[in-house]
């Protein structure tokens, strides 16, 4: 390698770790910067934009957005809450799952915030560690991302392989391996959880506190305003939307326009349809439209494509630019151990805290190398590896919910509540797509 290739890669890490040091839209603005210097510095030709990407994302949280401005996240939200609670023996595990199927419907991690309080007094009332559910629902919740047809990390996915001309391989075969990998993680995991940690009685921790006075006594669900009139109606309207992408991602034939050699891509069909979807809400729900602007969920939607415009251009073009290079280098270590590539999915996952971000910056470094598509896609689970370094938001929501003191971060950083769900979680459902994949395709 080179001193100039050497040079550009650490422009690269670094508009990787200062995007990171601001997180949100820094992600983005840095990977611009780091564009910039490429571009001026080294001479580096910029690919296309992921438009495509953006696209799908801005599609698909348009409708979450008008669903949220419209009280649904707020039903779903509640009929959770009921699940959960309707199984308190159970919680560690039913917690997980109901996370886990929440943010496979919504397409956001974000739906674990409100339930986390749920969850706690839930485990609390019925004497079991609380440390146990929150940890592995936080997990999750963010595992289900990378098997939700409606996620940022899955339109990412779905983008890069229609922009590699590789349009057979596609959402059908995102859903077909990651949603049972990623649910035999969270239940192996959930499974684990079961015995982190000591039982409250005998935490002497706990019970010091608890003699204290320090940990207030459980409580009963408290009263919650009432639902906004459409909260239902705009829920199934999405949940429609949702199934009517996965219907015309396994049915090909029903996205063939008539006289066409071949069927729509699916980033029109999700883009067409999502966006109908939102239109069809504001009509029947007759939400006020200035407030889907508003919303977490379009904030949360906006930050994560301005993270992909910026920092997957960065990495396009420096792959792009250097691909001669970069796969000779690495190829043979990639043809002889393929699985090894999720190591590298995981750690720029730890540091980008974005599965979007992650999966558009290496997926294409993974498609250079020539590692086959269903084992991209097994491995596409790797890229949460974002509880690794105990500083997202829900992990600190977590945290603090836990009012018992049993979700913590210790005294090492790394010994903390979330890591040992985390890793078997991602190493179960990688393992297991990888098999998946070996045994379908």
């Amino acid at each position: 390698m080179s001193i100039g290739i050497a040079l550009q890669f650490v422009v690269v890490l670094a508009a990787i770790w200062m995007g990171a040091r601001y997180s949100g839209v820094g992600l983005g603005l840095w990977g611009a910067v780091g564009l910039l210097l490429l571009v001026v510095g080294f001479g580096v030709t910029p690919t296309s934009p992921p438009i495509d990407v953006m696209l799908i994302i801005l599609a698909v949280i348009m409708a979450a957005s008008v669903m949220d401005a419209a009280g649904g996240i707020d039903y779903l939200v509640r009929v959770a809450e009921r699940i959960i609670r309707a199984n308190p023996k159970y919680v560690t595990i039913v917690a997980a799952l109901t996370t886990w199927s929440f943010t496979f419907v919504a397409g956001t991690g974000h739906i674990v915030y409100p339930l986390l309080p749920v969850i706690y007094e839930t485990a609390h009332q019925n004497g079991i560690r609380p440390e146990r559910p929150m940890a592995i629902a936080t997990i999750a919740s963010q595992q289900a991302i990378t098997a939700s047809p409606v996620a940022a990390a899955t339109a990412a996915m779905i983008g890069l392989f229609a922009e590699k001309g590789m349009s057979q391989w596609g959402l059908p075969q995102i859903l077909m391996i990651c949603v049972p990998a990623t649910l035999t993680g969270v239940v192996a995991a959930a499974i684990v959880s079961m015995f982190v940690g000591r039982d409250l009685r005998d935490d002497a921790a706990y019970q010091e506190r608890l003699r204290r006075g320090q940990i207030p006594a459980p409580q009963s669900a408290g009263e919650r305003p009432p639902l906004k009139p459409a909260a239902k109606l705009s829920a199934c309207l999405f949940l429609a939307g949702v199934a009517l992408v996965v219907l015309f991602g396994f049915f090909p034939e029903l996205r063939r326009l008539p006289g066409a050699k071949s069927p729509l891509g699916m980033p029109i069909v999700i883009e067409i349809v999502m966006m109908a979807v939102a239109a069809i809400m504001l009509m029947l729900t007759r939400v006020n439209v200035d407030e889907v602007p508003k919303t977490a969920t379009l904030r949360a939607g906006v930050v994560a494509v301005i993270g992909i415009f910026g920092l997957a251009w960065l990495g396009d073009s420096f792959i792009a630019a250097h691909r001669d290079v970069i796969v000779p280098a690495i190829g043979h270590w990639a043809e002889t151990a393929p699985w090894t590539f999720a190591f590298g999915l995981f750690f720029a996952s730890v540091l980008l805290y974005s599965q979007a971000a992650t999966t558009r910056a290496l997926m294409p470094l993974g498609i250079a190398l020539g590692i086959p598509p269903q084992f991209l896609i097994a491995m596409f689970p790797s890229v949460n590896g974002y509880f690794f370094i105990p500083t997202y938001g829900s992990l600190i929501a977590a945290i603090n919910f836990d009012l018992s003191g049993t979700t913590t971060i210790g005294k090492y950083v790394l010994n903390h509540s979330f890591m040992i769900p985390g890793l078997v979680a991602t190493s179960v459902a990688v393992s297991s797509g990888l098999l998946l994949a070996r045994l379908m395709f």
